[in-house]
C-alpha cells in the first residue's frame, strides 16, 4: 500500500539472520547509463525508498548492492569477524561508539560530504561521535508500544503492559538484548545505560518472568504479526506504527510514561570498505533534502536533515506528527543508548544467551 494512504486514513481517524536474507539489488537505471563503480550498503529493513538507489546509480554511475540487517549486534558480529563486504553501513548510536572505539570505521572526508551541513545540530557531535569524525546522522526516533485496540480496548500507558499475564501468549518482545533490557530497566525505574550489575540482574529476572507470557521474540517479523492480528501487543520503533496502521486500523501507539529510548541511526564507512569515495558520495546523496524527503515519505522515520524534517512535518496530520516527531516532553523522558564498558557488554551477552536458550 502506498504510504500516502496512511496519512489520509489517519487524518480521518483524527492518527535472521538478516545478513543472509539479503534484499534485492536496486533496480537498474535507464538503458545506456554507464556503471563504472559499485558500492555495498547495509541498512535496517524498511529503512529506505528503493527508488533513491536507482536515482543514485543514474546520477553517479555507481551501482548499489543493497542488503538489510536485523539488528546492530548481527551487523557488528559480521563486520568484526571479517569477510563481510560493506562500503556504507547504518547502525545505531551505541554501536557506532563501539565501532569507533575498536577502530572499525574510517574517518570521513567531509569535503566529499558538503550536505552534512544540512544535518540538524541536535544530531551532530553527539556522545557516540563527539568530534563528528566518523558518522552522518540519517534517521532519528523513539521506541514505544504498539497494541491492538480490538483486543485491548483501553489505554496503554506503561511498559508494564508487556509483563501483564492477561495478555499471555499475545505479547511480542524485541529480539535483541539492548532494546529488550531497556524495556525492563525503564519499567523498573532504572537508567537504560546503567552499569550497576544488580540493576541489570533485576531486569534479567523480570525478562525471565516475561518469557512464558511471550508469543515470540521478534524484529521485522512484528510487521506481519501485528498487521494480521496474530499478536496483541509489542514494543517497537515508533514511526513503523504508521506502516502497520495502514494494514490494520485497529492498531494504536503509546509512548510509556516511564520513558523511552531515543535513537539516532547514522551512516558510517567500515574499514572493510572497498570504495570509500563512492561511499562518501552515497552519504552526501542520502543527506540531500530532496532524497531525505523521499525516504521520510516512504519510511516515516524522521530525517536528521532539518530542511526535510520541517517540510515533512507540515504534510502530516497531528496524530502522525506526534508519532514521527518527538515533542519536548517526550524527548525529556527519553534516553539515548551509550556504549557500555566491556564487562557490562559481556554480562549482557551471557544473560541474553541464557534468556534465549
Amino acid at each position: 500500500m502506498k504510504k500516502t494512504i496512511v496519512l489520509i486514513a489517519l487524518g480521518c481517524l483524527i492518527l535472521a539472520a538478516a545478513l543472509t536474507g539479503c534484499a534485492p539489488q536496486a533496480p537498474a537505471g535507464s538503458e545506456g547509463t554507464p556503471v563504472t563503480q559499485e558500492i555495498v550498503v547495509h541498512n535496517w529493513g524498511y529503512f529506505i525508498d528503493r527508488e533513491v538507489l536507482r536515482m543514485f546509480r543514474e546520477e553517479y554511475g555507481i551501482n548499489v548492492t543493497y542488503h538489510e540487517f536485523v539488528n546492530n549486534e548481527t551487523l557488528y558480529a559480521a563486520l568484526r569477524l571479517g569477510g563481510m563486504v560493506a562500503d556504507v553501513v547504518i547502525p545505531s548510536d551505541y554501536m557506532i561508539a563501539r565501532m569507533i572505539e575498536e577502530d572499525m570505521l574510517y574517518e570521513l572526508d567531509f569535503s566529499n560530504i558538503p550536505n552534512h551541513t544540512l544535518i540538524d545540530p541536535r544530531f551532530r557531535g553527539l556522545e557516540f561521535d563527539p568530534d563528528e569524525r566518523f558518522s552522518v546522522a540519517y534517521k532519528v526516533g523513539t521506541t514505544g508500544i504498539i497494541f491492538n485496540s480490538a483486543r485491548i480496548p483501553y489505554e496503554i500507558t506503561s511498559w508494564g503492559s508487556l509483563f501483564d499475564e492477561r495478555f499471555a501468549g499475545q505479547i511480542l518482545m524485541f529480539n535483541n538484548p539492548r532494546d529488550a533490557f531497556a524495556v525492563a530497566l525503564q519499567y523498573l525505574g532504572y537508567d537504560i545505560n546503567t552499569v550497576n550489575e544488580d540493576e541489570i540482574m533485576e531486569a534479567f529476572e523480570l525478562l525471565q518472568q516475561q518469557r512464558p507470557l511471550l508469543q515470540a521474540y521478534v524484529m521485522d517479523e512484528i510487521f506481519d504479526k501485528m498487521e494480521a492480528g496474530e499478536a496483541w501487543i509489542g514494543p517497537w520503533y515508533a514511526p513503523d506504527f504508521l506502516t502497520m496502521y495502514a494494514n490494520n486500523p485497529d492498531l494504536r501507539f503509546a509512548r510509556p510514561s516511564e520513558g523511552t529510548n531515543f535513537f539516532v541511526n547514522a551512516m558510517v564507512v567500515p574499514r572493510a570498505a572497498q570504495n570509500r569515495t563512492g561511499a562518501e558520495k552515497f552519504i552526501n546523496f542520502m543527506s540531500r533534502t530532496d532524497i531525505a524527503m523521499m525516504n521520510m515519505s516512504w519510511t516515516y522515520y524522521a530525517s536528521a536533515n532539518y530542511e526535510a524534517a520541517a517540510m515533512f512535518s507540515q504534510e502530516l496530520d497531528p496524530i502522525s506528527r506526534e508519532v514521527v516527531f518527538v515533542g519536548p516532553e517526550d524527548y525529556a523522558r527519553s534516553d539515548v543508548f551509550l556504549h557500555l564498558p566491556s564487562h557490562i557488554l559481556e554480562l549482557y551477552d551471557r544473560l541474553w544467551i541464557q534468556l534465549r536458550s
